[in-house]
């Protein structure tokens, strides 16, 4: 008896709130649904339910199965669900796809590869969220014309590319009538995608958890009533209310041996249903088990060996005693239960399985088949010392690095294990390198440092590898936060070189610099960066020199010495300037000094250009590993000159691939920058939100600079969200002290304004008034623009607070103009602002209105949201309320351009996902009014619902 013909036992509230959730899936909210439970209790039985009752309804429902013996096939379960649906989608509906979602899509399904031949990998790891959002946006499409159901069976064995895109989806909700239902067993799903359930399920009412358990006596009953009573007792007493054990019980001529368990009782009797078969069927049986699950027919002939008339005949014996059932597709089976196909599987010799599986590669071949669908049974067949198996899992190991490093470190992995002792060792050294680079894209950090670690040990003194692959060593101990093994390690190697002036010892010289500066001690930093420079000089190496002197910048930026750090930056920005972008490629972290170090000096424009071509070098060039640092870089530029949707935007994808990358440090550094541009725009739900992670994850890293960022960003979120006495405990801890000595540079001086607003929030003027004078102090000895505007800004902030509005006002005024030297144009607003509040106090209506006003359409041009609120509050105490221009446009316009500002706004945060609470909460308004302008919004965009306004939003802001 197939599953599809059997009753639903025992599931009628699950299927209930599956039907419940898919309702509203269907109206426009998506929904996620996860079922675990153990093997047989009902998980696939339940999906096939709910893809009958959705096919009734015209639903477009899509499945795909992971397959126990496939897990290395990547986004394998997405092709198995998506793929064939693909084949005969309607070629214009991907005119409303990107070039690069295109591009991307072509990259991973089959039946798109011929519409984008050139379809290639990533340039990096790190870039295949690229592949991840067009894949949901793919999804998007789909639902465009009818609710989308996609069913993802098995997900404890899906591929590593699989599970990150569902990862990313629960992150990213497809903004579509979609719901996603996936199943796994418990305790064998991974664990990156139970944490993003939990998650997910936490921050959002999208998910629902569904934990199958046994089927009561009576439910049993009712899925095996054809047997007697005493017998329905005894399998349930034995199948402990499973039900595939169950319906296998029963199905079993004898009952189980005594003492055996009842899953190996029902291998066995599936072996025997094998043993039962004439020699054709059996071979069929052998054959489909290794060709995969669903398995072509005719891909399980050529393995089996037999002729078509042969292989139909024991097919149709094969379903006749219910061993495989037909899928929808043409010539596609499936076994009865994954079970049924791993007994078959296992029942086949040892032998007998290599010869099926090297057959089915020299099919696969046959067909043009890329080297990643070969490289499973290649895996499975190949001798050791096969030379052209270690070639093939290479190339497939090189072609899925990028989009699917899981898969390319198992076979990278393997192919060591196939190299036959006498190889000479480049080979092994060159696979170990890129199993290195496939195990750090997935967050394996230790076990590439152990890769590389047997590389260095395979070459010889002398080698130029050595050096380079010992900073490549050193830098994943680096990432990992373990800064002091790192520096052990980059000394010894220097040690071990002959010549102390070579490129290789001025290379490790550098990264010895970057180590000192993730530990916070600048001066080593310094020292070291003499060192490298005056090696690089005696070589006359002008990329060695460039680099050199960007290290030397950032040193002495973070050690107070303005003078030097500008002539060093000034001098660095002149060479990289004459240098070429492939000569800058080789020492790219020349750029990302530089930028890091005019950030700090807050030459915000020169940092910006210098961050962007390193960025632009290192897509290029595939090296994913510098992002990470230049991306922060290029975020505070932009927010900080009144970029924040820029900003945001920049980070969000940086956030993504750090997730993907599992770098702890990388990640805490975007999330700590994203929460200060989330401040600056007035989001303090994010702001709070990526602030406290950061904090979370860098806690234990043996790095303290990110660390001590992370705790900083969050005492900003919490001083902005009226915790002012928690801010003040954080950010003292981490800085080690009132005085902030762990902050460098004139950031010192931006914190020590923050620290006396907090003080002020708590009542204690008196310490506010120190810090105030601690950062005056730090603004006269450096000398920078923007440290001099946030001491101008501490000191007004504490003379209104003593009751002197003209001095408040003064001081206010010489820190917008400080802040506008060097375009910081957020914090030039926001000391207007306090400009206008002192002459407010003055009784100065005219200069006060004057002052807010322009901090008005500043803040608002920005898009900094909860600052421009606060000057719009200030004004309208002056009886001044704000006209600022409404989207009207033409009268007769419609759609987006008919939205007024504030229902533009409102609009926005329901593309963002807020309620009408956290709305009215971000815009100061009442609940009331929110309902009013969304009434007013479906109106004018002549939608229904939530879901439709962010759809109709985003296309618009598309172009589409």
């Amino acid at each position: 008896m197939s599953n599809q013909a059997q009753p639903l036992a025992g599931r009628e509230r699950e299927l209930e709130l599956l039907e419940r959730c898919f309702e509203e899936a269907c109206a426009g909210t998506p929904r996620f649904a996860f079922i675990s439970g153990e093997p047989g209790i009902g998980k696939t039985r339940l999906l096939v339910e709910l893809l009958d009752r959705a096919d009734a309804r015209g639903v477009l429902a899509l499945r795909g199965s992971a397959s126990e013996f496939e897990r290395a096939l990547p986004f394998g379960l997405l092709i198995g669900a998506i793929d064939e649906y693909l084949e005969s989608f309607d070629p214009h509906a991907f005119s409303g796809l990107s070039p690069v979602d295109r591009h991307e899509l072509a990259a991973v399904f089959p039946s798109l590869r011929a519409s984008d031949p050139s379809a290639g990998r990533p340039a990096t790891p790190t870039e295949r969220v690229r592949t991840h959002g067009a894949v949901r946006a793919l999804i998007e499409r789909f639902a465009v014309k009818q609710p989308v159901l996609l069913l993802l069976d098995d997900l404890h064995w899906a591929d590593g590319a699989s599970i990150e895109f569902a990862s990313h989806l629960l992150r990213h909700p497809p903004r579509a009538a979609v719901m996603v239902v996936a199943t796994f067993r418990a305790g064998q799903a991974d664990r990156t995608l139970i944490a993003a359930i939990e998650r997910a399920a936490t921050d959002a009412e999208a998910v629902e958890r569904i934990a199958l358990g046994p089927l009561t006596r009576a439910d049993a009953a009712g899925l095996i009533g054809a047997v007697g009573v005493a017998e329905r007792e005894r399998f349930y007493e034995a199948s402990g209310g499973n039900p595939f054990y169950l319906l296998e019980l029963a199905r079993m001529s004898d009952d189980p041996a005594p003492g055996a368990g009842v899953p190996a009782a029902i291998a066995a009797a599936i072996v025997a249903e094998l043993d039962v078969l004439p020699p054709g069927p059996r071979r069929l049986a052998e054959a489909a088990a290794v060709a995969g699950d669903p398995f072509e027919l005719d891909l399980a002939l050529t393995t089996a060996e037999m002729p078509e008339a042969a292989a139909l005949a024991a097919l149709d014996e094969l379903i006749g005693h219910d061993l495989v059932r037909p899928e929808e597709v043409p010539r596609r089976f499936r076994f009865r239960h994954p079970l049924v196909r791993r007994a078959v599987y296992q029942s086949c010799p040892p032998g007998a399985r290599i010869a099926a599986h090297r057959r089915t590669a020299d099919a696969l071949a046959a067909r043009g088949a890329p080297a990643a669908t070969r490289a499973h049974h290649v895996e499975h067949a190949a001798r050791h010392g096969d030379l052209a198996a270690v070639a093939l899992l290479r190339d497939a190991g090189e072609a899925t690095a990028s989009r699917a490093p899981a898969s390319a470190a198992r076979w990278f992995a393997v192919a060591l294990g196939l190299l036959p002792e006498g190889e000479p060792a480049d080979a092994r050294v060159t696979l170990l390198t890129s199993l290195a680079g496939a195990r750090a894209a997935t967050g394996r950090f230790e076990d590439s440092r152990a890769a590389l670690v047997e590389a260095i040990a395979l070459t010889p003194a002398g080698d130029p590898r050595r050096g380079a692959l010992t900073g490549a060593c050193a830098g994943f101990e680096q990432l990992l936060g373990h800064h002091e093994a790192a520096r052990d390690r980059l000394i010894a190697a220097l040690d071990g070189l002959r010549d102390d002036t070579s490129p290789e010892a001025a290379a490790l010289m550098i990264q010895l610099a970057v180590g000192d500066f993730f530990r916070m001690d600048y001066v080593a930093m310094r020292a070291w960066g003499l060192r490298a420079l005056r090696a690089a000089h005696r070589m006359s190496a002008p990329t060695l020199i460039a680099a050199s002197t960007a290290v030397l910048a950032v040193a002495a930026a973070f050690t107070g010495a303005i003078p030097d750090a500008t002539a060093y930056s000034v001098e660095t920005a002149g060479l990289v300037d004459a240098l070429g972008d492939d000569e800058l490629a080789l020492r790219l972290d020349t750029l990302v000094n530089l930028a890091t170090a005019e950030l700090y000096l807050h030459r915000f424009e020169a940092a910006g250009a210098h961050a962007r071509r390193g960025l632009a070098i290192a897509r290029a060039t595939g090296q994913g590993d510098l992002p990470p640092v230049l991306v922060p870089v290029l975020s505070n530029v932009l927010h900080t000159t009144g970029h924040m949707t820029e900003s945001a935007a920049l980070l969000d994808g940086a956030v993504e691939a750090a997730r993907l990358s599992g770098n702890a440090q990388a990640l805490g550094w975007n999330l700590l920058s994203r929460a200060f541009t989330a401040l600056d725009a007035g989001d303090l739900r994010t702001a709070l939100a990526a602030a406290q992670e950061s904090v979370d994850i860098t806690r234990d890293l043996d790095d303290t600079l990110v660390s001590t960022y992370a705790c900083v960003a969050l005492a900003s979120a919490l001083c902005e969200s009226g915790e002012p006495g928690r801010a003040i405990e954080v950010l003292v801890t981490a800085a080690g002290g009132e005085d902030l000595p762990l902050i460098a540079g004139g950031w010192r001086a931006s914190y020590l304004e923050l620290l006396a607003r907090c003080w002020i929030a708590v009542d204690r003027p008196a310490d506010a008034e120190r810090a105030a004078e601690r950062a005056a102090a730090v603004a006269a000895e450096l000398a920078l623009p923007l440290a001099t505007s946030m001491a101008s800004r501490a000191a007004a902030l504490v003379a209104l607070e003593r009751g002197a509005p003209a001095a408040a006002a003064n001081h206010a005024l010489a820190a917008a103009a400080e802040a506008d030297t060097v375009g910081a144009v957020v914090e030039a607003a926001r000391a207007r602002t306090l400009a206008g509040r002192a002459f407010g106090r003055l009784d100065e209506r005219t200069r006060a209105v004057a002052e807010l006003e322009c901090a008005v359409a500043d803040l608002d041009r920005c898009g900094a949201v909860r600052y421009r609120q606060e000057a719009e509050r200030d004004l309208r105490k002056l009886g001044r309320h704000t006209q600022r221009p409404v989207r009207h446009g033409d009268p007769n316009a419609t759609g987006v351009a008919a939205l007024t500002h504030r229902e533009a706004e409102v609009a926005h945060l329901v593309v963002d996902r807020r309620t009408n609470p956290e709305i009215a909460g971000e815009l100061f308004l009442s609940v009331k009014t929110i309902e009013t302008h969304l009434r007013s919004i479906f109106r004018k965009l002549d939608v229904s619902s939530r879901h439709e306004v962010a759809r109709v939003v985003e296309r618009a802001e598309l172009g589409r």
